[in-house]
C-alpha cells in the first residue's frame, strides 16, 4: 500500500504544491489547514508520516508535535517540520520537541521527497520488500508464507494482512478503528470487537510452538507488534 502523508499547511497555494508533488511521487495524501484538524486526522487516518507547518492556526506545529510524542499511538510517527523560521534556535527547538527533520522555506520539492523517503525507509523498512521480518518472524509476501524461528506459521487471510500491517510498522500502537480501516478497508462494515477476535487468532498462531507473545495490548489504546511485549 502506498504510504499516506498528512500535510498540515494553512497557505492554500503551498498546500496544493505539496499535495501535487507528494502524489506525483506515488504517495497518498490527506490535508489539513489548521492544527485542530491536523490532530483529528492524525488520530483518524493513521498516516505514515506527518508534514507540519510551524505556524498553523488554532494549534501550532510545535504543539502538535509535542502532543504526538506524548501519546503511545503516535510517539514514533515520523514528523517533518516545514517553516520560514531559519534561526538555529528555532531548528533546535523543533528537533527537541520531537520533529525527525526540519526544512526551512523555500525548499526544493525534490529534497523534501528525498527526506521523506529516507524517513520512511527507517520507519517502514518493508515498504518495497518481498520479505518482511521482525524478532524471528519472517513473511514471504509473494508465496504467502510465514514462519517464526524457522517454524511455519499457518494464518488465515485476515490474520496475514494484519500481521503484514504490523510488520511494516513494528512498535507502533494502533487502535481497533485504525486496524479496521487498514486491514479490512473503509468501505467494509465490521464491528470493532471483530479486531479482538483476529488478534486472538494471530496470537495463537504465533505462539503455537511455545514462543513468547509478541503482540502488546495497550489498555485504552490498541495493539502493537512489539518484541518487548513480555
Amino acid at each position: 500500500m502506498k504510504p499516506l502523508i498528512l500535510i498540515a499547511e494553512d497557505e492554500p497555494a503551498q498546500l496544493e504544491i505539496l499535495r501535487y508533488n507528494m502524489e506525483a511521487a506515488d504517495f497518498r495524501t490527506v490535508t489539513a489547514t489548521d492544527g485542530m484538524s491536523a490532530m483529528a486526522l492524525i488520530e483518524e487516518e493513521t498516516p505514515d508520516l506527518v508534514m507540519l507547518d510551524w505556524m498553523l492556526p488554532e494549534l501550532s506545529g510545535i504543539e502538535i508535535c509535542r502532543r504526538m510524542r506524548a501519546r503511545p499511538e503516535t510517539k514514533s510517527l515520523p514528523v517533518i517540520m516545514l517553516t520560514a523560521r531559519g534561526e538555529e534556535s528555532d531548528r533546535v527547538r523543533g528537533l527537541e520537541t520531537g520533529a525527525d527533520d526540519y526544512l526551512v522555506k523555500p525548499f526544493s520539492q525534490a529534497e523534501l521527497i528525498a527526506r521523506i523517503r529516507a524517513l520512511l525507509r527507517r520507519t517502514r523498512p518493508g515498504l518495497d520488500a518481498e520479505h518482511l521480518s521482525y524478532s524471528g518472524i519472517v513473511m514471504d509476501i509473494g508465496s504467502h508464507r510465514v514462519s517464526r524461528d524457522s517454524v511455519p506459521v499457518q494464518l488465515g487471510p485476515t490474520e496475514f494482512r494484519m500481521l503484514r500491517f504490523f510488520l511494516e510498522r513494528p512498535g507502533r500502537v494502533y487502535s481497533r478503528e485504525q486496524l479496521l480501516d487498514q486491514v479490512w478497508g473503509r468501505d467494509v462494515y465490521v464491528e470493532s470487537r471483530t479486531v479482538d477476535v483476529h488478534i486472538r487468532r494471530l496470537r495463537m498462531a504465533l505462539t503455537r510452538e511455545g514462543a513468547p507473545d509478541i503482540i502488546r495490548t495497550v489498555r485504552g489504546a490498541g495493539y502493537a507488534l512489539d518484541a518487548a511485549a513480555n
